[in-house]
């Protein structure tokens, strides 16, 4: 029986360890922190790896819902694994699901670290920068108003505050371990600027980057015949 085609593991570390990948779909090279990554599942389900780390061949696609619903309906996963896989009817949603928990998992660990001040009253009171203001979506769009205008530029470099609305407030509540938070405030730390990437990182699966590619043109080159061979 002969081995399966997999790539060395030098190779395969090298290759996460990039900084550019090329979407299998659209087939733009973008920075890796605007792709998501794939591999094939041990029961020959696609799994989403989204921190990068899962061994075995990889095929990287654009971060937002469209893109992996086209690589769902043109089975690019198979061809770019050279595999026999498929694509879990609800892979677009665990990929959702897996950035919601990664962000909520980091706001969580800048709380532990000291960074998170709750509350409206607090989070108006602060002194010094503030790297991350948070609101709950189904807050108050009043209180958002008059809590910005309040922080006005006490964020990075004297700029305001960047805004994340990207969660309810049970989420936060949850990852917080807190009864009930609306407003949140993230002091600058490394953990603060880790949370924003990945409340961002979510917010663009959700609604898209509109700065990406879109379809190839009917004619373009098939997705088979490109090389997706390191991970």
């Amino acid at each position: 029986m002969t081995e399966p085609d997999v790539p060395p593991a030098e190779t395969l570390n090298a290759d996460r360890a990039a900084t550019t990948r090329m979407c299998a779909v659209s087939r733009a090279v973008r920075p890796v922190a605007e792709l998501v990554r794939f591999v094939a599942g041990p029961d020959g389900f696609v799994v989403a790896d989204i921190r990068s780390k899962l061994p075995g061949r990889g095929v990287w696609v654009s971060n937002n819902r469209g893109m992996v619903e086209q690589a769902i309906r043109r089975k690019v996963f198979a061809r770019a694994l050279k595999a026999e896989v498929s694509a879990p009817a609800d892979l677009v949603d665990q990929v959702e699901r897996l950035l919601k928990q990664d962000a909520l998992q980091m706001l969580a660990f800048a709380n532990k670290a000291g960074a998170v001040v709750t509350g409206f009253e607090k989070v108006e009171g602060m002194k010094g920068a503030i790297a991350v203001l948070i609101q709950a979506r189904d807050g108050s769009e009043s209180e958002r108003r008059r809590l910005q205008g309040h922080l006005r530029g006490r964020g990075p470099g004297r700029g305001d505050p960047p805004l994340v609305q990207t969660f309810s407030a049970d989420e936060l509540a949850l990852s917080l371990g807190r009864e009930h938070v609306i407003h949140a405030a993230l002091r600058s730390q490394d953990a603060s600027s880790a949370f924003l990437a990945r409340a961002r990182r979510l917010d663009e699966f959700r609604v898209g980057d509109p700065a990406a590619p879109g379809d190839p043109a009917p004619d373009a080159e098939p997705a088979e015949a490109l090389d997706f061979s390191r991970s």
